[in-house]
């Protein structure tokens, strides 16, 4: 059977997310590696040096959070 895609990307198995929700970590952290290039391109900042110079980084604080947001909302019926 063909794998079901999303915009050229193969979707997780929702048995992933059945393990992730009864509380295995691996598979929690494969959600969160699935989703990690999502969570990147949100939180993508352009900071500015003093002299004026534009750097884009990722916004480590913000994206922490998002992760937090997406572990809770996995774990949320389960708890």
């Amino acid at each position: 059977m063909k794998q079901p895609t999303f915009h050229g990307r193969v979707l997780l198995p929702l048995s992933v997310f059945a393990d992730a929700r009864a509380g295995d970590p691996l598979a929690m952290e494969r959600i969160l590696r699935y989703y990690d290039g999502y969570m990147n391109k949100l939180c993508t900042r352009t900071l500015y040096e003093l002299d004026g110079t534009p750097h884009v980084r990722v916004d480590e604080y913000m994206k922490h959070r998002l992760q937090n947001k997406l572990i809770r909302a996995i774990l949320k019926d389960s708890l």
